[in-house]
C-alpha cells in the first residue's frame, strides 16, 4: 500500500477548518494541524510527543475520553460535546468525532480526533436561551411561548389559577413558576393531591384536625391551609374530588377561612390558590360531576398546557436539555444524542408527555456507556416508531438529516419566530445575509 507524501498529507491537513491530530497508542500525539494550534493556543512542535490529555486539558479526559473509548472498542464518536482548555486558560467548547488507526493486520496503531469550535453555537444558544427556557420548562412552540408571555402577568396578580392539561405536561413546574414570580414567592409553596386521598382525610388534610375529633386524631394537624399562609396552595388533580368535599372547598374559599375538624371557631388564612387537573372541568360541569360555583372560582385565570405531541417542534429542545440535567445529576456531562437517536425521540407520540421524555433519556444516559446516545438505547417503542417513519414535521420546512447542533439551534431560532428571517436575523444579532448563508448550510432552505 503507498502512503502519501508526509508534505502534502500536512497541506491536506492544514487545509481543514477542523482542528484535527493524532495519537499512537499511548495516546502521545503524532500529528496536530493548524486549527488544532489555533484552537489550543499551542505550536505543533511543542504539541507532538505530549500526551493528548496534557495538550487538550478537557473536563472529560480524566473519565470518559472519547478517543480513548474510540481504541478500547472500535466504536467511532460523533459530535461529543466537551470543553478543552486554551493555553490562556479560556474554556472552549468542542465537538469530539474520533476513529481508530489499525495497520494492515487490524492492530491499533493509534486514533485520530477532530474538534469542532462551538464558541459561536453556544453564544447562539445564550442568545435564544431568554426565549427558550422559562422558569425550568422549555419551549419554542406558539403554545409555550404564549404561556411564558402570561406567567409574569399572573404572578403579580393574587387570583386562583386553574391549570389544564394531560398528565406529565408539566403543571406543577407551571405552578411553581408562578408561586417563585410573585410576591408570595417568600413564603411557602404547598402541594396536595387531592385525588390520592378520601374525602375525610382530604378535608383534615387541607383544613386541619383537633386531637380527638375522630379515633386515631393523636394530635393537633394545623392543615395545608393554614400551613400555606402567606404563601401558594396547589391543589392537584382537583378534578377527581367528590362534590360532597367540593362544597367544603368552594366555602373555604370564599369565606377565607378554615374550620379544622373538631374546632369550634375557623382560622382566617391567607393563600393564593392554583389548582390543576388533567380533566376537562368544563364537561364535568355539565355532567353535574363538578361544581359549576367552585369551577369559576377556581378559574378566574386559565391556563391549558397542550400535549407533546401537540407541540413536536419542542422535542429536540426539550430532549437537550432534559439530557443535560440527567447526565449532570449522574456524573455523565458531555453526553450528546446521535441524529438517528434523536430522530426516534421525534418520532414517538409520548402519551406520558414530558414526563415518559424525562425517563426515556434518564433510561439513556443509564444504558449508554460511551459519550453518544444512540437508538439501541432507548426503549423498543422507540426505535420501532421510528422505523415506521411517523414523525411529524417541526416546523413549514424539515430539515435533511443528520442535522448538526448549530443547525438545530438555528432550527429552534426560526421556529421561536414563525419563520420569518428578519425577526430570526434581528434576536440572534446577524445580518439577514448571514442567516441565509447559515441557513444554507444547514439544509434550511427550500
Amino acid at each position: 500500500m503507498s502512503h502519501p507524501d508526509p508534505r502534502l498529507w500536512h497541506l491536506i491537513c492544514d487545509s481543514i477548518a477542523e482542528a484535527v491530530f493524532t495519537v499512537d497508542a499511548d495516546f502521545n500525539i503524532l500529528s496536530f494541524n493548524s486549527a488544532a494550534e489555533r484552537m489550543t493556543g499551542l505550536d505543533r512542535e511543542r504539541a507532538i510527543g505530549q500526551r493528548c490529555r496534557d495538550v487538550l486539558r478537557s473536563d472529560l479526559c480524566a473519565t470518559r475520553c472519547a478517543l480513548r473509548y474510540t481504541m478500547e472498542t472500535g466504536v467511532p464518536v460523533r459530535d461529543a460535546r466537551v470543553s478543552i482548555r486554551h493555553q490562556d486558560q479560556r474554556r472552549v467548547p468542542v465537538a469530539v468525532s474520533t476513529t481508530v488507526l489499525r495497520d494492515d493486520d487490524g492492530q491499533v496503531l493509534g486514533g485520530v480526533e477532530i474538534m469542532r469550535d462551538l464558541s459561536d453555537l453556544e453564544r447562539l444558544e445564550r442568545q435564544l436561551g431568554d426565549r427558550q427556557v422559562f422558569e425550568d420548562m422549555v419551549g419554542t412552540s406558539s403554545a409555550m411561548q404564549r404561556i411564558f408571555q402570561l406567567l409574569p402577568d399572573v404572578a403579580r396578580s393574587n387570583v386562583p389559577v386553574l391549570i389544564q392539561g394531560p398528565s406529565g405536561t408539566g403543571k406543577e413546574l407551571v405552578a411553581r413558576a408562578i408561586h417563585r414570580l410573585s410576591g408570595r414567592s417568600e413564603g411557602p409553596f404547598v402541594q396536595v393531591n387531592c385525588g390520592a386521598l378520601p374525602d375525610t382525610l382530604l378535608e383534615s388534610e387541607l383544613f386541619g384536625v383537633r386531637k380527638g375529633a375522630y379515633t386515631g386524631a393523636l394530635r393537633d394537624s394545623p392543615g395545608r391551609f393554614v400551613s400555606a399562609s402567606g404563601g401558594t396552595l396547589l391543589l392537584d388533580e382537583i378534578g377527581d374530588t367528590s362534590p360532597a368535599f367540593q362544597v367544603k372547598l368552594l366555602r373555604a374559599l370564599q369565606e377565607g377561612e378554615v374550620q379544622a375538624l373538631g374546632a369550634d371557631h375557623p382560622t382566617k388564612v391567607d393563600v393564593r390558590v392554583i389548582s390543576a387537573t388533567n380533566k376537562d372541568l368544563r364537561a364535568l360541569v355539565h355532567q353535574e360531576r363538578f361544581r359549576e360555583d367552585l369551577f369559576y372560582r377556581l378559574r378566574v385565570i386559565g391556563i391549558e398546557i397542550p400535549s407533546l405531541a401537540e407541540r413536536r417542534e419542542d422535542i429536540t429542545l426539550l430532549a437537550m436539555h432534559l439530557l443535560r440535567r440527567t447526565a449532570a445529576k449522574q456524573g455523565r456531562e458531555g453526553l450528546v444524542l446521535s441524529p438517528s437517536a434523536l430522530d426516534g425521540l421525534m418520532a414517538y407520540d409520548y402519551p406520558g408527555n414530558v414526563r415518559e421524555l424525562e425517563n426515556v433519556l434518564q433510561r439513556a444516559v443509564a444504558l449508554c456507556h460511551g459519550p453518544v446516545i444512540e437508538p439501541e438505547h432507548l426503549p423498543p417503542e422507540l426505535t420501532a416508531r421510528g422505523k415506521l417513519g411517523k414523525a411529524s414535521p417541526v416546523g413549514p420546512r424539515r430539515a435533511p438529516q443528520p442535522i448538526t447542533e448549530e443547525g438545530r439551534a438555528l432550527l429552534a431560532a426560526l421556529t421561536a419566530h414563525a419563520w420569518n428571517r428578519e425577526r430570526t436575523a434581528r434576536a440572534l444579532g446577524i445580518g439577514r445575509t448571514t442567516l441565509w448563508r447559515r441557513m444554507r448550510e444547514h439544509g434550511l432552505l427550500d
